[in-house]
This record gives structure tokens, C-alpha cells and sequence, in this order.
């Protein structure tokens, strides 16, 4: 099966792609209600957002561009914020005109769900609405999803030497004190990573996340679970060799690093886990017009090839592929998904099984795995730390 029909399969492109003619009447009345959304916008003079970290998929490069196309002030909140920290902080902006509000939030998809169903969220429909696929957004307009990735193992290859090929290698005692999760246990990215364990341990999409929790209630056990949300550094200096990650955050990591820190990025053999991250308005949104801009430019084939260029699928990557609009030149490093000579079809969770997912991961992490998954310490690492009981020293050489 090619790539594209892989992610029909999935869903993730099909009909949804085909658009009509649009008559030059209609194309008038869209450049009017976008000078009128850019004046609005201007109007208002600045966006706030919300869990944007500059090197994800090229979010820097995005922000910087909106900035100087439209002449905004953008706020940038906390960039590293979970999708259930960024429901609080919509939460907390209810009647309050404080810029640290956010207007926007990037959210995984069942976060986004939860949040239409609590009102927490506004409708609007970007002006290529049609070419997002059907599968990817929410019909009434509360959220769309942006962009999305595969979940795969990220190493420091200069401290780890035999590499994990599959989730079960993870358990391996020479793993010991390597292996973090890239984000708190209420981030999707930690959920879909506990899910995709679960997959690869033989449960299908009902069980997966009970098996999931088990799973690294094991590496725990083993002393393999570093309980610190990973990052780049964490990588890097050894404390999390082996981090469960988005892989465009993976690959991006190899080209920053190389030179210094030799990454390699593992495409797990079973069980990979592809996720979508949706972006939304709030409903109490200090700046709503600034938002509405903001969506019209993520939704541009400008921003969504940046995305594209960041390593990650932008979500209407099948349409830009129809037309054309990808360069050639760009081909290459859509190859970035197959390692090893093997290729497995991603499997996108829907979102009833992440909703599933999420509640059974959440609240049962900490009976059954039964360890709080911290913060780095702001001042750095400072030799052998005990987090929860659990000694998780810097491995001092090449596993």
C-alpha cells in the first residue's frame, strides 16, 4: 500500500480533497471578508497563544512570519503546556481581558472534544475548510486538526549503542534509567505513547491502554522508567537516552544536534501510533479577530508547508500533493517514516478511542504505574536524583 492510500485508509484524505469551481463573485466576497478580518485583526493589535514551542514543526518560523505579514503583536504562553493545561487556561480566562489569556490552543483530539462539549470553544471555518479531510475536523467548526506525526523512539546514540527496534525492547536490562516520556501524563503525547505500548503488547484499541499502563508499570518495576517529562536536553545530557516522541520533534532534534549529539530516530516495528493535534479558538478569547486571522494562516499553503518543511504532515498535505504545490526537491524527506527497510501503515486512533484512552491513561496512572512523571528541576541536573524512590542517575557510559 503507497502512502497515500495508507492514510485513505486512515481517513485522512479521499473526498474531502475535491473542490468545486468558485465563481468570481465568490472569490470577491472572500478577498472582501479577508481585508475585513485583517483590518479587525489589526484593530485589535495582538494574539495570544498557547503551548506553541518554537521547534515544533517549525512553529518559530510560523509565528515569526504571521508576525511580519500582518504587523501583530503575538504573546507566546508557556510553550511546553499539556493539552489539559491549556483547558485550564481557558478555564481561568473566563470574563477577563488579561493578555495572558490565550486566544488560540493546540490540542489533542479528544481534549478538543471534551472542550466543545464544556463550551469552552468558538466555531469558525477557515476559508479552505473544504480541503481539510472529514476525518481530521469537527463539523460545526469548533476545532481542525493542524498537523500530525508518528510516534517513535528518539536515542542518544552516543550513549545508547544497541538500538530498541520495538516497543518491548524498552524492558531490556541494559535500558536501565534511559526511557521518558516527552511530556506529563495529561499530554497527548504522553497518552498516545502509553496507548501505542499497549498496542504493540497485544491489546487491540478497547484493552490498549489498560495494557499500556501495565506496561510501564513494568518499566518502572525495572527501573527502565525515568520519571521526568524528557525533553532535548534531558536527551542530550543523558538523563532520558531513549525518549517516546513525536518523530518530526526526533528528526528535527538530528539536525539541530549533529555536530554534538549523534540522534537517531526509530520507527517502532508495531504499533505506530500516528496523532493529530487540532487547533481551536476559546470561546473567551480576548482577541477574536486576531484568531480568526491566525487560523486563515495556518490553513494557508504557506503555513502549512512550513509545517511540511518542520518534518511534520500538515493536514492538508493530500490537497498540496494534488495540486502540486509541494516541491520536488521536497520529496525526500517525506521518507522520513520508513526505517529499516520495513514500512508499517500508521494507525490514527479515532477519536472515540482516544477519548476512551485518555480517561482510562489519566486516571490510572498513578494506581497502577504508581509514579508522578515531574518537571526537570529549573536549575539543571546536578548528579543522581531520586524522583518517587527511583534512582535516575546519568548513564556514565554507552549502553
Amino acid at each position: 500500500m503507497s502512502r497515500r492510500d495508507a492514510l485513505k485508509a486512515a481517513g485522512l484524505a479521499g473526498a474531502a480533497l475535491s473542490t468545486g469551481a468558485v465563481s468570481v463573485c465568490d472569490a470577491l466576497a472572500s478577498a472582501d471578508a479577508m481585508e475585513d478580518l485583517v483590518s479587525a485583526a489589526k484593530a485589535e493589535g495582538q494574539l495570544t497563544v498557547i503551548a506553541l514551542p518554537r521547534d515544533w514543526g517549525a512553529y518559530g518560523v510560523v509565528i515569526d512570519r504571521f508576525k511580519a505579514r500582518y504587523g501583530l503583536t503575538v504573546n507566546e504562553l508557556r510553550p511546553h503546556a499539556s493539552s489539559a493545561d491549556q483547558i485550564e487556561a481557558i478555564k481561568a480566562g473566563r470574563g477577563k481581558t488579561d493578555p495572558q489569556t490565550p486566544d488560540i490552543v493546540d490540542l489533542g483530539m479528544s481534549f478538543a472534544s471534551s472542550a466543545k462539549e464544556d463550551g469552552l470553544l468558538q466555531p469558525y471555518k477557515a476559508s479552505t475548510w473544504d480541503t481539510i479531510p472529514e476525518a481530521a475536523k469537527d463539523a460545526q467548526g469548533y476545532w481542525y486538526g493542524g498537523f500530525y506525526g508518528v510516534l517513535a523512539f528518539e536515542i542518544n546514540a552516543d550513549l545508547i549503542t544497541k538500538m530498541p527496534r520495538d516497543w518491548a525492547d524498552l524492558a531490556a536490562p541494559e535500558y536501565r534509567n534511559s526511557v521518558g516520556l516527552a511530556g506529563n501524563i495529561s499530554s497527548h503525547q504522553a497518552v498516545q505513547s502509553v496507548f501505542a505500548a499497549g498496542l504493540s503488547a497485544g491489546g487491540n484499541v478497547e484493552g490498549a491502554a489498560d495494557l499500556g499502563l501495565k506496561f510501564f508499570a513494568d518499566l518502572h518495576e525495572k527501573g527502565n522508567f525515568v520519571p521526568i517529562i524528557g525533553s532535548t536536553n534531558s536527551l542530550a545530557d543523558g538523563r532520558t537516552p531513549i525518549l517516546v516522541r513525536w518523530d518530526y520533534l526526533g528528526v528535527g532534534d538530528r539536525e539541530r544536534l549533529e555536530g554534538t549529539t549523534r540522534i537517531e530516530v526509530i520507527r517502532p516495528r508495531t504499533a505506530v501510533v500516528a496523532g493529530v493535534y487540532v487547533q481551536a479558538i476559546s470561546a473567551y478569547a480576548p482577541h477574536p479577530n486576531a484568531a480568526r486571522l491566525w487560523m486563515e494562516y495556518l490553513y494557508s499553503d504557506e503555513a502549512q508547508l512550513a509545517w511540511l518543511k518542520g518534518h511534520c504532515y500538515p493536514i492538508r498535505f493530500a490537497d498540496l500533493m494534488r495540486r502540486g504545490s509541494v516541491p520536488i526537491d521536497w520529496r525526500e524527506r517525506l521518507g522520513h517514516l520508513d526505517h529499516e527497510g520495513y514500512d508499517v501503515d500508521p494507525i490514527f486512533p479515532t477519536l472515540k478511542d482516544q477519548e476512551r484512552a485518555r480517561d482510562i491513561i489519566t486516571n490510572g496512572w498513578d494506581d497502577i504505574v504508581g509514579v508522578k512523571v515531574r518537571c526537570q528541576p529549573a536549575e539543571g541536573y546536578l548528579g543522581p536524583m531520586s524522583f518517587n524512590n527511583m534512582e535516575a542517575p546519568v548513564p556514565q557510559q554507552p549502553i
